[in-house]
């Protein structure tokens, strides 16, 4: 048998994605020593992937997890921590060592035949304070290009200091370039994920960057912004008669479909535009089927503006690679939320624009639970030491049977049969 030092035949390994592309598709998550997340892992992660639980079992901190790693590569360690506390604060309590987040993935989507001749890359972050100023004291990215042997670092910095491999497919017999970063509290993807000799590091920073933490308040939408077209909706929404804006002169076609979909959910509803006010600014307005004048936002219910920001979130032309969505129940219908699960996987699958997201949620809805696999199913709660477990729902005993038979995982879980999750 070979081992990892010897002359390796490498694969053909296929890059679905180009190094210039954000699209990449997460495997499995490990997080350490973050807040009520001491040591969770979510493996053989889906497009599509819902987190439920009671209130306080963590699902908001699992969220935070993405928000906090992308906030510490757009503007480093001690910034992202200022909105959480300080480092011993996000620490998991009673414990000790560094805060650990590991990603593993690979460059394409879910779905495409040839995933498996895709590399697994693992990058690895570890964020601690040995002199008491909170700093990346571990980074790493690896991989396996051979047919035996274990994963190799291709990046492996310790406390700023270390080597990479550079070029578009790291061997490991590769030459090695140290790396000493000035700055030890952003990681090292941020800077040399702006060299083209790093692709691998670059994509990853790419994806890293496109992101989508949906955040969104409704009278954020309802407020009046500066006229202009906007490609993609914010985090909080204050930009949705921009996007509208935008889809109206850009994607007329798209902007009808998402119209009509909503039509559907709300029947009275005929039209939305965005209305440019003597001042420069927009107003976002709706249009009922049995009035002739359109009335604007200010007087449209939370749930409505919700329903029309997911779908424009669901068939953006150039979707984000990762979705996450807090609640999305909150405001809306309950025989709206199936069909919003549903939509929801389509778009994860690349149902809608033919772009894939990878998309995570969290819901207390059975209505929404309804309409989901058990693969895509989380469940979350605490344990008897305060830290949170996870576990998924075709893996609980008794729950693949169930559903086997008919039965739907939202009754399943409010009739107590995970025995977990419920208050």
């Amino acid at each position: 048998m070979p081992s990892e030092f010897s002359e390796q035949k490498t694969p053909p390994y296929c890059f679905l994605s180009a190094p210039n592309s954000s699209m990449a598709y997460v495997e499995r998550l490990t997080v350490q020593n973050y807040r009520a997340l001491q040591q969770i892992v979510l493996d053989d992660l889906q497009p599509l992937n819902v987190v439920l639980g009671p209130n306080g079992c963590g699902k908001s901190t699992l969220f935070d997890v993405f928000g906090f790693l992308a906030d510490c590569m757009s503007v480093g360690v001690r910034k992202a921590l200022e909105p959480r506390g300080r480092l011993e604060q996000l620490r998991s309590r009673n414990s000790n060592g560094p805060v650990v987040i590991e990603l593993k993935y690979r460059e394409c989507a879910f779905d495409v035949p040839s995933r498996k001749k895709t590399p697994l890359i693992t990058y690895r972050l570890e964020i601690d304070s040995p002199d008491g100023t909170p700093v990346v004291t571990r980074e790493l990215m690896k991989w396996k290009r051979g047919s035996y042997g274990a994963p190799f670092h291709f990046l492996d910095l310790h406390d700023g200091e270390g080597d990479v491999i550079t070029g578009e497919e790291p061997e490991m017999s590769d030459a090695r370039k140290p790396v000493q970063l000035d700055d030890p509290t952003r990681p090292a993807i941020a800077t040399l994920g702006q060299l083209s000799e790093n692709p691998r590091i670059a994509s990853l920073r790419r994806y890293i960057d496109g992101w989508y933490l949906s955040y969104f308040i409704p009278d954020q939408a309802r407020k009046l912004p500066e006229a202009g077209p906007d490609e993609h909706l914010s985090k909080t929404g204050q930009n949705l008669a921009n996007v509208v804006q935008f889809l109206d002169e850009q994607h007329p076609k798209l902007l009808k479909e998402i119209l009509q979909r909503m039509s559907e959910r709300i029947p009275e509803l005929e039209d939305v535009d965005a209305k440019r006010t003597v001042d420069g600014r927009l107003v976002l307005r709706f249009k009922d089927g049995p009035f002739s004048d359109p009335f604007l936002s200010n007087f449209v219910s939370d749930g409505t503006l919700k329903m029309f920001a997911y779908l424009i979130l669901l068939m953006d032309p150039h979707p984000p690679p990762l979705l996450c969505i807090e609640e999305p129940e909150n405001g809306l219908h309950p025989r709206l939320l199936t069909i919003l699960a549903e939509e929801f996987r389509a778009h994860a699958r690349g149902g809608f624009s033919g772009e894939p997201s990878q998309v995570l949620v969290s819901s207390h809805s059975p209505y929404f639970v309804d309409a989901l696999q058990p693969k895509e199913l989380w469940i979350m709660e605490r344990g008897d030491n305060g830290y949170a477990t996870v576990e998924r729902a075709d893996r609980l005993k008794g729950i693949p049977e169930f559903v086997e038979s008919g039965a739907n995982l939202g009754n399943l879980w409010y009739e107590g049969q995970f025995c977990r999750g419920n208050p």
